[in-house]
């Protein structure tokens, strides 16, 4: 078992599609998507660019502790605009890494400069469990023989 891209992790995803919202939606939009498909952030596209990236953090940072309606408010208003992404044949342990040094759980996935998908810091710890399992199991059967 090698370690799996970034692009056989999305692709082993639950959800299938690229969930997306434009900038100019309220930012209620953007919860009631994360609350139907219990995730903890979207990607923000304009067209068929990547402009940002709004999570449940902008969410409460921005709203609920600054007094804002999530119904006036427009996503553009509260996304994170300077994304860090990543690319589709990168490993589990460059996106964990990113993730521990810069204090974030998402990050989008590109392919030729296209989002293809995001991973959250769950889905690649799950990934590095199961690549850990797997190295136990080398290791015991190298032992044994």
């Amino acid at each position: 078992m090698m370690m799996k891209t970034l692009k056989q992790i999305i692709h082993n995803k639950n959800i299938k599609e690229l969930l997306t919202i434009e900038p100019n939606r309220p930012v209620v939009d953007a919860l009631i998507i994360m609350a139907e498909y219990k995730i903890g952030a979207l990607i923000v596209m304009e067209k068929d660019k990547l402009i940002g990236i709004i999570s449940e953090r902008d969410y409460a940072r921005e709203i609920v502790l600054e007094g804002q309606s999530s119904k006036s408010t427009l996503v553009k208003d509260i996304m994170t605009e300077k994304v860090l992404t990543l690319n589709q044949t990168d490993t589990f342990e460059k996106g964990l890494q990113i993730m521990t040094e810069k204090r974030i759980r998402h990050l989008p996935v590109l392919q030729n400069k296209k989002v293809i998908g995001i991973v959250s810091q769950g889905d690649l710890v799950k990934e590095m469990i199961e690549h850990q399992k797997w190295l136990i199991q080398q290791l015991e059967t190298f032992i044994q023989a």
